[in-house]
């Protein structure tokens, strides 16, 4: 059977080197955008070039009818989806949280947490043997803020990756007899676009000195682990986190 992924958030980042490096280990790959539909595009290109099969669609993760619909696609030009990466996510100005509006938290929360439990759900009613399915593996991306807590920056931010924690454990449990396994990863200090949208696109570079091994990690790094976790060599591995922060904690 063909090895189908959707990567949600695909167009840049982790995302991004996520799709390529999937589609090098013989996945065909939905890359998932929700605005850059050049940038998404363009990531499909480049695995076409190499041979390899590539879709980009278009979909808001925390709109129900989007994620479906997101899903419907896939298997339509791609096949049956054996594999999913929830790597769509979003944070906002570094700020105290007293400053920081409902709407901010709305906001976060509905891409952070309610898109990856949208595409969750969607993904095991699929690849579930109590659906027909044939099993298959999810790798939420968490943070290591999830537990550093994201103090004077994005303690919003960092509660939905605490959200996204408790997901994976409790989807592990719940799923595990029914050939589905559910793991996450949790990256550090990474040099991504994620930055600049909080105000500080030199972010790691100012805080690299604080973590132990002196520097920030890739995208690439990140991948590296998400492939791994999908991967029939982490076949006993469900409810696990493998974190990417050069021992900062």
């Amino acid at each position: 059977m063909e090895k189908v992924i959707i990567i949600t958030g695909a167009s840049r980042g982790i995302g991004a080197a996520s799709a390529l490096l999937a589609a090098k280990q013989n996945y065909a790959v939905c890359v998932n955008y929700q605005n850059d539909k050049a940038a998404a595009e363009k990531v499909v290109s480049t695995i076409q070039a190499a041979g390899s099969k590539a879709v980009a669609v278009a979909a808001d993760v925390s709109k129900e009818a989007d994620v479906k619909r997101l899903f419907a696609v896939t298997e339509s030009e791609l096949g049956p989806i054996t594999g999913l990466v929830n790597n769509a996510g979003v944070l906002d100005q570094q700020t105290k949280f007293e400053n920081m509006s409902v709407e901010r938290w709305q906001r976060i929360f509905n891409i952070n947490v309610i898109g990856s439990m949208l595409c969750a759900r969607e993904a095991i009613l699929r690849m579930s043997t109590q659906h027909g399915g044939q099993g298959g593996a999810i790798v939420n991306v968490s943070s290591t803020a999830s537990f550093i807590g994201g103090p004077n920056e994005y303690v919003d931010y960092a509660a939905s990756k605490g959200a996204i924690d408790s997901l994976t454990i409790g989807l592990a449990k719940e799923v595990a007899a029914e050939g589905i396994r559910v793991n996450a990863v949790r990256p550090g200090m990474i040099y991504t676009d994620i930055h600049a949208s909080g105000g500080e696109p030199g972010r790691v570079d100012r805080l690299k000195e604080a973590i132990p091994m002196k520097r920030g990690g890739t995208a690439e790094e990140v991948a590296n682990a998400i492939m791994w976790l999908l991967s029939e060599e982490a076949s006993y591995c469900s409810g696990s986190f493998i974190e990417l922060a050069g021992a900062r904690r």
